[in-house]
């Protein structure tokens, strides 16, 4: 942090670990003081004429917050771990217009692809498997035209999405809804790593060792969206917390858009409600780069388009996934037939059986 001083810098690391000093409340204190060690320093009586709950005051001098401000310098003196102030130039432009900015993000990896242009990609934790094709499909080409992926790190959807940025040799960012330390979950640290190394980054807006708390996951979902030209949610519940990432997203003016599904999915019925309430219905990577043309930097490869089905079982499972029965019965084939096709597609990889349902998979 060259434009900081030391002080200044690690005032600010103690107010960022303050008790209910969320970033609304770290604007008014900022604005009312010359800078954070000022603040830091004044009188709690000051703290109090400007509304702040006593435990702010309070909490300023502890040990405690001492020993982690201090812990988070250490981790920044590391090569390749970064933090960004809301009064920085480097500061990601699109997030700053939020009401809400995060007043600190802690980076680890690239942190000047935050000012990249980006396409958030979310959806359902508990994807099947077509949908997880999908994401990582569509992830691929988007990060092959140019676009950085941008993602919550949360098993299925995510996951599938980062993963598909680095198949294309694209750079992803991953917004975690923990502290960059105590990454979650467990099973995406090599995914994590992988980020890193391929030019992406993590980043939080949580002191570094804050854990996993199910407040901070719908929270962090404004920077997903505050970050992006665009949001795409490819599979969701009609409960799932994507859909709140996308109505962020419509309310900080951003692209909002939705991949349909089986009508009999539901995972699906998240993504239709969407597209009732206005989001872009989206068959193709170009019916999402068409609302961003001004940003596209390359042409997209391998663009997952709805493609003619070589398989007449994979044209009437592209329709919708069906039981075996209700597939021998639509392509007129005996059952012990049928099953033998299935399972030389499967084998391919061209379909899956999702709880008992057969579907196409994308390539």
């Amino acid at each position: 942090m060259p434009s900081l001083s030391p002080a200044e810098l690690d005032a600010r690391l103690r107010l960022h670990l303050l008790p209910e000093l969320g970033p609304r409340r770290w604007q008014r204190l900022l604005g009312a003081f010359a800078n954070a060690a000022s603040a830091l320093s004044a009188p709690a009586s000051a703290w109090r004429s400007l509304g702040l709950p006593a435990g702010c005051a309070e909490a300023r001098r502890s040990d405690a917050v001492r020993e982690r401000a201090s812990a988070a310098l250490a981790w920044l003196e590391q090569p390749g771990h970064h933090l960004l102030c809301w009064d920085d130039p480097n500061y990601p432009a699109l997030l700053g217009e939020l009401a809400d900015a995060p007043p600190l993000l802690f980076v680890a990896g690239d942190p000047t692809l935050l000012e990249q242009p980006q396409l958030a990609m979310v959806g359902s934790r508990r994807a099947s498997r077509p949908g997880l094709d999908n994401a990582r499909a569509f992830a691929r080409s988007l990060a092959g035209g140019g676009f950085v992926i941008t993602s919550g790190l949360a098993l299925g959807i995510d996951g599938a999405a980062h993963q598909g940025a680095l198949d294309a040799g694209g750079r992803t960012v991953a917004v975690l809804g923990t502290g960059l330390q105590r990454l979650y979950p467990q099973r995406h640290l090599c995914l994590a790593e992988a980020i890193v190394e391929g030019g992406g980054a993590l980043v939080s807006e949580l002191p570094l060792d804050c854990p996993p708390q199910a407040g901070n996951f719908p929270r962090r979902n404004r920077i997903i969206s505050g970050l992006a030209l665009g949001v795409l949610v490819v599979e969701a519940s009609p409960s799932s917390g994507s859909l709140i990432t996308a109505r962020l997203a419509a309310e900080q003016g951003r692209e909002v858009y939705a991949i349909p599904g089986s009508i009999h999915h539901p995972g699906a019925r998240g993504c239709h409600q969407l597209i009732r309430q206005g989001a872009t219905l989206v068959e193709s990577v170009e019916d999402v780069l068409e609302g961003l043309r001004g940003w596209r930097q390359l042409a997209p490869a391998d663009l997952p388009a709805a493609a003619p089905a070589s398989h007449p079982l994979l044209a009437a499972l592209l329709a919708a996934p069906m039981t075996s029965e209700a597939l021998a019965a639509e392509a007129q084939l005996p059952l012990a037939q049928l099953l033998a096709q299935l399972t030389d597609l499967e084998l391919d990889g061209l379909v899956a059986n999702e709880n008992g349902l057969w579907c196409a998979r994308q390539p």
